[in-house]
């Protein structure tokens, strides 16, 4: 996904400078894209208008912006926006250190995957001040479709785990009924040309065929994450007082995957691991 956003600001004009926790993955990028690859995080944010990081967890978020040597390099008219999946207490931690620090921050993850940011039909779920959003959003525009300011930073968080809790039980669903027509004897290939012709032929189901038919196919999201997503997603509910009675089961079904050996592939081997046939097999 980050890799996809530097492609698209870079086409945009936009003066670039990468940091990866691969150097490699960065210097490469930079190469091909025209922009700058930083020996450090600090490096990397020293001088920029918009700061953009979109990492895998919560906890590396944390760990990465909040280090005293970013910090310090960042300049006061600067916006920092988080657009991974870090939760909602990861925002109101970073909001709170940058405040105190009088930068201003956007929590601002994403819906969509590399091919959506690629149109640039993003939708991003930012909240933060106006004047934040406001400035950060031409920067984002140059891959998103949408910048939706939702109000102050954590409400981002809340609402894409909201949408993910629907991504990910609806992954699960696709996941059961592909293993489900399977045991029937139904080509799985067969089976998911008749989802798509369905009522339940929603955007993801539609983007996500070549990766449930085809185990050959990059990974977009994997298993690890989407057990990180539905940890943060269940946990939050619980705070809330709201039941994830659905939720609940497919993260221990996903958790199950990722025991199995599955955590590294994409979301869509789960219907791997409830035993459907690729449609090779």
């Amino acid at each position: 996904m980050g890799a996809a956003m530097a492609r698209k600001l870079a086409e945009a004009g936009h003066c670039v400078s990468l940091w990866n926790r691969t150097s490699q993955v960065a210097d490469d990028l930079a190469a091909e894209i025209g922009a700058t690859s930083a020996a450090s995080p600090a490096d990397a944010v020293r001088g920029a208008d918009v700061v953009i990081s979109i990492l895998s967890s919560g906890a590396v978020t944390e760990t990465v912006l909040l280090d005293p040597t970013v910090m310090d390099a960042l300049a006061a008219d600067t916006v920092v926006c988080d657009m991974a999946t870090s939760g909602v207490a990861t925002a109101h931690r970073l909001n709170r250190e940058f405040a105190a620090r009088g930068i201003d921050f956007v929590d601002a993850p994403v819906s969509g995957s590399t091919p959506t940011i690629a149109a640039g039909q993003l939708l991003v779920m930012a909240s933060g001040s106006e004047k934040a959003v406001g400035k950060a959003e031409p920067v984002l525009a140059a891959f998103s479709k949408r910048v939706a300011n939702l109000g102050e930073p954590g409400a981002g968080q809340a609402m894409k785990l909201s949408v993910n809790l629907v991504v990910h039980t609806l992954n699960s669903a696709v996941s059961e009924g592909l293993a489900l027509a399977s045991s029937a004897g139904i080509a799985p290939s067969d089976a998911y040309d008749i989802f798509l012709d369905s009522v339940v032929a929603a955007p993801f189901v539609n983007y996500k065929r070549a990766a449930f038919l085809d185990p050959g196919t990059p990974v977009a999201m994997s298993l690890e994450l989407t057990h990180k997503d539905l940890r943060l997603i269940t946990a939050f509910a619980a705070e809330q007082g709201v039941d994830t009675i659905v939720a609940d089961a497919v993260r221990t079904e996903v958790g199950a995957s990722c025991e199995a050996g599955f955590g590294e592939s994409d979301m869509a081997a789960l219907a791997r691991f409830l035993g459907a046939p690729t449609a090779e097999s």
